[in-house]
């Protein structure tokens, strides 16, 4: 058996992939019919060499796959897939009627004819699931009234759990989808309105940890290596905590980790990472948190999306190639799957087409004295407007900048001092985290690198500073208390001109 198909069944909860695809603009805008879309070849040697920021210490940097191997690593099939609905919301006979659906490959770009029906195919791309069980196999007991309650799964007003999905791949067995880019990155508000693309609140995490604490202390630290393990920062390699670890303490870990922060490959669970909000992310320079990857065209993000796929697991890190059996010999190229470019440019093109909800507060007098004091404390030198970032990189306190780094990167020269763990210890750490856009703030959180506060007004509170603070989002694994440290700017404004820079802020 497959060592990748035989993990992903136990790590169903763990979101190995972020979806984050973006493509031309210009593209995304034409209406003529037939019309055909010139899409770039994915895979260049040369190219992916130099695709990513090196890491920190850059001796773990990836020796990523060539090209001649990732074109023969089969591509995925696209199923038709169909709503999860929560006990008691599916329609009359909607289980019997699933039960009789036949297979149905949904993405064929023979019968795409406009940009407009490549963006729809491109949202059944980021809905289909990469990982399929049964409903009694899967980590998602979506069939229990007691299991939604439990996790603390948000249902849409139609009664489904969005961030899921039923996959049809044999006539008469329904099962359901896993490691879709939806499940992170599908949002439920507490009205019950759904934001496809923003900063995720699927609880699979705790969904994961119900079951996950039962598997045997060997699979789980197999696993564990597989997504986290650094082998060169020796001491400081992630793994060393869970090698420690029996599975029924790694779930407890997992379950305490808030919704809208992932344990993501190559970060780890002692150093979590905030998922990202897709909405606006064509205008960004720099992809994940740690600044990893360069972001200059349509052809950089579907190499991003390929990559995370899971091609970097195929990467050799000094040596540690993630997914092999014996972590050092690529496994056939037949055993993995892969998107074609055609599934990566039409899923770039929905995320694309992504916006914003109507955003409920208002740009009023108040607004505006908050927009005010956002002037006077210089905000704007790091989040500039219109897209409130300046879109560099910003060193962390313990890493030096290389010349090299000066040349090639948009860095500006200055620490904000917030905890530097994610960007030095893991095998996305560059050194550097990315200044975030403020824009959606209102409906985003939490907030930080790793999630560490829940809202705004926490961020703002000075008393995140003391070790002795509880942080309202990601506590730290072990931790019940600590400074959630760094970016110290407004802290020392008035209550008032804090209340009033936060009501700006979610005008945004």
């Amino acid at each position: 058996m497959r060592y990748r198909t035989k993990t992903l069944s136990l790590i169903t909860f763990l979101l190995m992939i972020v979806c984050a695809i973006v493509t031309d603009r210009s593209s995304a805008q034409q209406t003529i019919e037939n019309w055909k879309p010139n899409i770039p070849k994915t895979w260049v040697d040369t190219e992916i060499a130099e695709i990513e920021v090196p890491l920190a210490n850059p001796i773990g940097s990836p020796k990523h796959i060539s090209a001649d191997y990732y074109y023969r690593i089969p591509v995925r099939k696209i199923y038709r897939s169909y709503p999860v609905y929560a006990p008691g919301k599916e329609p009359p006979g909607y289980w019997d009627w699933l039960k009789q659906q036949v297979p149905e490959i949904a993405f064929d770009p023979a019968k795409f004819k406009t940009d407009a029906d490549w963006i729809a195919a491109g949202e059944l791309v980021f809905d289909a699931p990469l990982t399929v069980a049964s409903p009694e196999e899967s980590s998602y007991r979506v069939r229990d009234p007691e299991w939604g309650r439990a996790v603390g799964a948000l249902q849409a007003k139609d009664g489904t759990y969005p961030s899921l999905r039923y996959v049809i791949s044999e006539k008469g067995k329904v099962k359901i989808g896993d490691l879709s880019c939806a499940l992170c990155h599908t949002r439920v508000m507490p009205d019950g309105a759904v934001i496809k693309g923003a900063q995720g609140n699927f609880p699979f995490l705790r969904a994961g940890a119900l079951g996950f604490k039962y598997a045997p202390d060997e699979v789980v630290r197999k696993i564990g290596e597989s997504l986290y393990s650094a082998p060169w920062l020796k001491g400081d390699n992630p793994m060393e905590h869970i090698k420690r670890q029996t599975a029924a303490e790694v779930a407890a870990d997992l379950a305490e980790i808030p919704l809208g922060v992932i344990p993501r490959h190559r970060t780890s669970p002692l150093y979590p990472v905030q998922v990202p909000d897709l909405i606006g992310v064509e205008d960004r320079k720099y992809l994940d948190r740690t600044g990893l990857q360069l972001h200059r065209s349509l052809l950089d993000m579907m190499r991003y999306a390929a990559l995370n796929q899971g091609a970097d697991g195929l990467a050799s890190f000094d040596g540690f190639v993630p997914v092999a059996d014996d972590f050092q010999t690529l496994p056939d190229p037949s055993t993995q799957e892969r998107y074609s470019e055609e599934q990566l440019y039409a899923l770039a093109l929905y995320v694309y087409s992504l916006k914003p909800p109507p955003n409920p507060n208002k740009f009023d007098v108040f607004a505006q004295r908050g927009q005010k004091v956002f002037q006077q404390q210089g905000c704007a030198q790091c989040h500039t407007p219109p897209l409130y970032t300046s879109n560099k990189l910003t060193p962390v306190d313990g890493f030096t900048v290389p010349e090299e780094h000066k040349r090639k990167y948009d860095i500006l020269p200055k620490s904000v001092g917030t905890n530097p763990n994610l960007t030095l210890k893991t095998r996305r750490g560059t050194g550097y985290y990315k200044i975030p856009s403020l824009k959606g703030v209102w409906y985003r959180g939490p907030f930080e690198h790793n999630g560490s506060v829940a809202t705004l007004e926490d961020w703002f509170d000075p008393q995140r500073l003391r070790d002795d603070y509880v942080p309202t989002g990601f506590k730290g694994i072990g931790s019940k208390t600590r400074a959630v440290k760094g970016h110290e700017f407004g802290l020392q404004l008035s209550a008032e001109d804090k209340r009033a820079l936060i009501a700006f802020l979610k005008t945004l």
